[in-house]
């Protein structure tokens, strides 16, 4: 897919991975809707990038058709949809520590929001006989999160979700892929919105790096957007050997637990 002229909405589009897929889309010529929860970081962003801030709730269904109808009767269509709000809360200790509240949060971020981003979208795709949507997961969905099994299982739930999107409505004109980067420089991990890569410890993107790979991996129509390389070969560790693959990941748990760090593996 190329994005020049395109119609795109990139949800939690004010901060991090979702702020550097606005700059770049824009600067690939599309017209971006910057949805987000924090309104006033979305407006900032869109007076920069001269385009349309909308406040989004991503967990709440009515949030999303609202955001669609007002993305339509201003640009007409929506051609790309970029499911990309995330949130990492962690766990205490134990796999079952997370509060069912936690849970729910996860499920209804990492999960029905893009469930929400479709209903609301499709039927128009279909109708035009094309449409895109990008859908950021993880590495975690495709392996695991040291620390976090709400995080894990909700981004596995989320591929699950793109791959049915994409088996489903492939023949309709529709195209899926899912982002599932690793480690990033964002605030979702302490990090801050660092742009400077000689800062940065080795393995870590950028979100502008991130970007990059998501305008390749478009132009390829690439089901798996993976900007880490490293995590193609990772998984085929795991498809290979789960319980070789689950014995290595005890042992890292085991190495880092305590440092405070929250890897995504």
């Amino acid at each position: 897919m190329n994005v020049s002229e395109k119609i795109i909405i990139v949800t939690g589009g004010a901060h991090g991975i979702g702020k550097a897929l606005c700059q770049r889309f824009v600067q690939e010529g599309a017209k971006v809707a910057i949805a987000d929860l924090d309104l006033d970081a979305a407006q900032l962003l869109a007076t920069e990038l001269n385009t349309l801030a909308v406040q989004c709730d991503v967990s709440n269904e009515d949030d999303i058709k609202n955001l669609v109808t007002e993305v339509e009767a201003h640009y007409g269509r929506v051609d790309l949809f970029c499911s990309n709000a995330g949130i990492a809360l962690g766990e205490k200790d134990l796999a079952t520590s997370a509060s069912n509240q936690q849970w729910q949060k996860n499920w209804d971020i990492h999960v029905m929001a893009h469930v929400y981003a479709a209903r609301a979208v499709l039927p128009a795709m279909i109708a035009r006989g094309e449409g895109y949507f990008l859908q950021t997961a993880s590495a975690a969905g495709l392996l695991a999160q040291i620390g976090d099994a709400a995080y894990t299982t909700t981004k596995h739930a989320a591929i699950g979700f793109a791959e049915s999107l994409a088996i489903t409505h492939g023949d309709d004109g529709i195209g899926v892929s899912v982002l599932c980067p690793q480690y990033v420089a964002t605030q979702m991990i302490g990090m801050g919105d660092l742009e400077d890569t000689a800062e940065l410890a080795p393995g870590i993107l950028t979100a502008a790096e991130v970007a990059d790979a998501v305008i390749n991996g478009l132009a390829e129509k690439q089901f798996l957007i993976l900007p880490h390389q490293e995590v193609e070969r990772f998984r085929q560790n795991k498809a290979k050997n789960i319980d070789i693959w689950l014995a290595k990941m005890r042992k890292l748990r085991q190495n880092i637990m305590g440092t405070g760090s929250n890897l995504a593996i």
